[in-house]
């Protein structure tokens, strides 16, 4: 879809290293990381996400959570 999107072969090395089985979410959570990948790698704001990514809110929340 996009540049930043990751690859099918990056996401299966994401899915065996980190373990995803308590992700709950209405998105799926390469959706979400693609989305944040997007604002860093565009430089864009929130705001002004694609309309194929969750709403921005969505993606700010998760992307501030695990920043902490």
């Amino acid at each position: 879809m996009y540049t930043s999107d990751l690859t099918e072969a990056q996401k299966a090395f994401i899915k065996r290293t980190i373990p995803m089985d308590n992700w709950t979410s209405k998105y799926d959570f390469f959706l979400i990381f693609d989305a944040v990948l997007y604002v860093n790698k565009t430089g864009c704001q929130w705001r002004n996400l694609p309309h194929d990514y969750p709403v921005w809110q969505t993606v700010y929340y998760y992307y501030s959570v695990s920043s902490i």
